[in-house]
């Protein structure tokens, strides 16, 4: 079955199987968020990328095998009510942004900033920083093609910025800079909450997002 990126609250993970990484996504919580875990098929090495909610169901997705890092993408506390719970059952790094990471509930051992680099095994994840839905904001980018966006890009537009001309101007020009500027039109978008996209798909909304100002 090809991977759609459609989940449910409850429901089973979406997994998709690329050459070198296995993505599976859930959905947790209340308010909607999709959690993904990241595994090197070389090594069976593992990344969880926002820890959000439902500790049980993270830790069964995660199973026997290790996970050596936590990626909380932003500060909002939707996509860390899980985190104390799971770095403590699985001994993994906490990965944030520096500027994020004084909020969440435990220290953040590996802080990163924009351009770091992010292990998984013998895969590598490059850290790209979008500023304006917080301040220390990160997506993930896997071999040009597989974007992790926490909640800076969604099907339809940009995070929220809560109309603040300055956020929403900031966060527009990094995801146009750092994303659509660099990225193909393949690239897959895995967002923090609901649906993928691609950037092919988003791309042509570009203006119209500037001009809406949200």
């Amino acid at each position: 079955m090809s991977y759609t990126g459609d989940v449910t609250a409850g429901g089973p993970a979406e997994v998709r199987e690329l050459p070198d990484l296995t993505i599976s996504k859930v959905e947790v919580g209340d308010f909607g968020n999709n959690a993904y875990l990241l595994r090197c098929r070389e090594t069976g090495d593992g990344v969880l990328v926002d820890a959000a909610a439902e500790p049980g169901r993270l830790l069964e997705l995660i199973g026997d095998r290790p996970i050596s890092k936590i990626v909380t993408t932003h500060r909002h506390q939707d996509h860390w009510m899980a985190l104390a719970e799971v770095a403590k059952a699985t001994g993994a790094e906490t990965v944030a942004h520096p500027l994020d990471a004084p909020h969440l509930p435990v220290p953040v051992t590996l802080p990163v900033e924009h351009g770091d680099k992010v292990t998984v095994g013998v895969v590598t994840l490059d850290v790209i920083h979008l500023r304006g839905h917080t301040p220390g904001s990160i997506a993930l980018l896997f071999q040009d093609g597989h974007l992790f966006t926490g909640d800076s890009l969604f099907p339809g537009g940009v995070g929220n910025t809560e109309r603040d001309p300055a956020r929403f101007e900031q966060l527009y020009t990094d995801v146009v800079r750092r994303v659509f500027d660099r990225l193909p039109d393949e690239a897959w978008v895995y967002p923090g909450h609901g649906k993928d996209t691609t950037l092919g798909a988003e791309r042509p909304s570009l203006p119209e997002w500037r001009a809406r100002g949200w």
